[in-house]
């Protein structure tokens, strides 16, 4: 799998170029589940979520060419929840919901929707964050063997007590913890490559 940059310019710089097929396959790998499951918790059947998740990256498609850091900006973190509130609440309120809306501008996006609907964001930026771990968990997961990669597993994500795991496999206690220390210290830093993505 491809590796996120270092850089967060880097990645908007490569999503702005829209034949980077290796910088949009990143993107969506994290947004797209992010933004499907947040319309099928509104209640939307799985061809409706499906068509708002691709409307949204339709229209960030159409977009990102515009989109630049600054001072009087939303970093693009928030440009990329107002997108999806307003998709998700454009579609949930659409009157005729078996008819196909077309494309729509992001500026319609953008104006669309309520801007104190802050339940809606904290669920994005919630959801994003989940899908980031998972990303990141299967970007770091070829880096280590599959019994450290277990150790981990079993007591940082299934929460089960470190000495039963131990016991199970045949491991020291302090060898569980120094997999899982090593494991969650990658995690943590690959996350967090992300994350300074996102704040640009």
């Amino acid at each position: 799998m491809p590796e996120f940059p270092e850089t967060s310019e880097s990645l908007i710089a490569r999503v702005k170029d829209l034949a980077d097929g290796t910088a949009w396959t990143e993107f969506l790998e994290i947004y797209q589940p992010v933004v499907y499951r947040m319309a099928k918790r509104r209640g939307m059947q799985d061809a409706d979520a499906q068509d708002v998740a691709q409307r949204v990256f339709i229209a960030i498609s159409q977009a990102i060419g515009d989109w630049e850091p600054g001072l009087d900006r939303p970093p693009f973190r928030a440009w990329l929840v107002t997108i999806t509130r307003n998709a998700v609440t454009k579609a949930l309120t659409r009157r005729r919901p078996d008819c196909g809306a077309g494309s729509s501008s992001v500026m319609e996006l953008l104006n669309a929707v309520q801007a104190d609907d802050q339940e809606t964001t904290a669920e994005l930026m919630r959801e994003s964050r989940r899908e980031a771990m998972r990303w990141a968990a299967d970007q770091i997961r070829p880096e280590f063997s599959e019994a450290t990669w277990r150790l981990f597993w079993e007591t940082a994500i299934e929460g089960r007590q470190p000495g039963e795991v131990a016991a199970a496999a045949g491991r020291s206690p302090g060898a569980v913890y120094m997999a899982r220390f090593r494991v969650s210290r990658r995690l943590k830093e690959k996350v967090l490559e992300l994350s300074q993505h996102w704040e640009v």
